[in-house]
């Protein structure tokens, strides 16, 4: 398990009174709620990030080489979704 730390937050007053109460229904200190949301908030951050990275790769990558997957296979990709002949995504 890893050592957890003390940090200050500032919330105005609405955010804790909706914090304070949620706490009390959930039966959970109001930290733990702070801590699982930031928990939450930070890795889909991350993985919004490590999605943009990938974007811009293939971007450049395009940009580079001006190979892209042709609008005839991504149509016809596109066109077999929902049918019991579903094509996987064209490369």
């Amino acid at each position: 398990m890893s050592k957890t730390v003390n940090t200050a937050i500032e919330l105005d007053e609405g955010l804790l009174a909706r914090l304070t109460a949620l706490s009390a229904l959930k039966e959970r200190p109001p930290g733990r709620l702070m801590a699982a949301a930031i928990e939450e908030y930070v890795a889909r951050e991350e993985q919004h990030e490590r999605e943009r990275a990938e974007d811009m790769e293939r971007w450049q990558s395009y940009e580079r080489t001006g190979v892209a997957v042709p609008h005839a296979a991504v149509e016809k990709w596109l066109s077999s979704w929902g049918s019991e002949d579903e094509l996987p995504c064209p490369k």
